[in-house]
């Protein structure tokens, strides 16, 4: 009966998520489109917690079948439609034609009429006649953003957004775009990346299987990764790359903790070199020789650079300096909860020093053999304290968590998803307030009552290591003894 209802549970999340990226139209709160997708996706959600529950009875072998075929079931059904809530993908998809025709994607802005012979039709549809009359020239389709020819100043019509700008993506995400578009060239739409996005994600679910079978952990965590709704809409539904970034940063942290810190430093360096973000899972990998580590992750940095550079010189910063003022980062603005104390440029110094505490305490209180515990709270105090509109900055989140068996963390990745579902700043605020104090209260409770004699001696020496016996974790989903 469990594994019966564990596939009941699987099977319907296939199913409503195929339904849902294939029948309805492409999120736009603004227009009044999106009630649908929001309650969909919390439905989702909900079914995704009852098969979580429903699998912890279910005996070993058979819960890793259920993980696998429930990772590739939800995984392939979120490839029956096109992006459903962002259009990065064409953006991708551009960079990718741009690099394959021996130009820099540092170099022209997508508008920019130079480039116009490698435009294909369903990034630059062709404008039509506004239906009122007016002598004038609109665009039609849901992704598709009207804007201005660099230069020439004519209607310009496409699914990319930020066309006038120049790319915000570093040199890993660059080389796998021009890497995805080199095998299909620049016809195919968005599913070659969905695609990608599904292996990629296929590939964090084994790793996650084979690590916990190896630790002597419940091989059932893998299921948080593999059947969340996270990972099929981000990675590859709307395919974003921060789908190659978590896959590159769990490498990098599965090779710190086998001991080979070489390859770990080169694959988190390359994890940088995705979307600079998971550079916040950098301080739970230094407990021992951490030079190492910091060394081969700035080498293959810098060497992953060196080709944009020689070709577009500062070029290679793009858009990013820019985005970060849209964003809100530099004034503070989007940081929703710090805000409510501090306004301006005080939030993001206030949130810039939770961060670096947050970082010192993980560093010196993780050991590099088991490194997942410190892996989740510092990407998660990071999310919560940035309070990001994007919830696929969380993908990187979620392997951590399935690793520890730190379930309650998976509230900050819902809360995110409803951050970019309801734009209200009230609502948004609840949810994340709600999501700290389950984490929190559920934390309390896993330290038993010896947690605060700990806690008051951690206190005196919060600088000093623990032994390996403090902080290794062994979660075994209640109820259900690993066979």
């Amino acid at each position: 009966m469990r594994i019966l209802l564990t596939t009941l549970c699987v099977a319907a999340s296939a199913v409503v998520t195929a339904l849902s990226v294939s029948i309805l139209p492409f999120y736009d709160s603004k227009n009044g489109v999106g009630q649908p997708l929001m309650w969909i996706t919390a439905g989702l959600w909900v079914v995704f917690t009852l098969a979580i529950i429903a699998l912890r009875k279910v005996p070993a072998r058979a819960a890793i079948v259920l993980v696998l075929a429930g990772s590739v079931a939800i995984g392939g059904a979120a490839m029956f439609g096109p992006p459903n809530t962002s259009t990065d993908s064409a953006r991708y998809a551009w960079d990718g034609i741009v690099q394959n025709a021996g130009i820099s994607p540092y170099e022209y802005v997508p508008a920019d009429p130079a480039l116009s012979d490698l435009r294909p039709e369903w990034l630059f549809p062709t404008p039509v006649l506004a239906d009122s009359g007016e002598n004038g020239l609109t665009c039609e389709g849901s992704r598709v953003m009207k804007t201005k020819e660099v230069g020439t100043g004519e209607v310009l019509c496409t699914t990319i957004n930020r066309a006038t700008v120049p790319t915000i993506y570093p040199p890993t995400a660059e080389l796998f775009f021009a890497a995805v578009r080199f095998f299909t060239g620049p016809a195919p739409t968005y599913w070659p990346m969905q695609l990608v996005g599904l292996l990629m994600s296929l590939g964090v679910t084994v790793l996650l299987l084979r690590t916990l079978l190896k630790r002597g952990l419940d091989p059932r965590w893998a299921a948080l990764w593999g059947w969340s709704p996270l990972a099929a809409t981000e990675a590859v539904t709307n395919s974003h790359v921060d789908m190659l970034g978590a896959l590159l940063l769990l490498v990098a942290t599965l090779a710190v903790a086998s001991g080979r810190r070489w390859l770990g430093g080169i694959a988190l360096g390359a994890s940088i070199g995705t979307k600079l973000i998971p550079v916040v899972g950098t301080p739970a990998l230094l407990g021992r020789k951490p030079w190492v580590i910091i060394g081969a992750a700035i080498a293959t940095f810098a060497l992953l650079y060196v080709p944009y550079v020689l070709g577009s010189g500062f070029g290679v910063l793009g858009y990013l300096p820019g985005y970060l003022t849209e964003e809100g980062y530099n004034s503070g603005t989007r940081f929703i909860l710090v805000s409510l104390l501090v306004k301006g440029p005080a939030a993001a110094i206030i949130v810039a020093a939770i961060i670096a505490v947050t970082a010192v305490i993980v560093w010196r209180r993780s050991t590099p053999d088991d490194p997942w515990l410190g892996q989740t709270v510092m990407i998660g105090v990071t999310l919560l304290a940035v309070t990001p509109i994007y919830p696929w900055y969380a993908l990187m989140l979620v392997p951590m968590i399935a690793m520890t068996g730190r379930w309650e963390w998976m509230a900050l990745p819902f809360a995110l998803t409803q951050r970019l579902m309801v734009t209200a700043i009230i609502p948004a605020r609840i949810t994340i307030a709600l999501a700290i104090v389950l984490i929190v209260v559920i934390s309390v409770r896993r330290a038993g009552p010896g947690a605060l004699s700990m806690g008051l001696i951690w206190l005196r020496h919060p600088l000093s290591r623990p032994s390996k016996v403090l902080v290794r974790t062994v979660p075994i989903i209640p109820g259900a003894p690993l066979k």
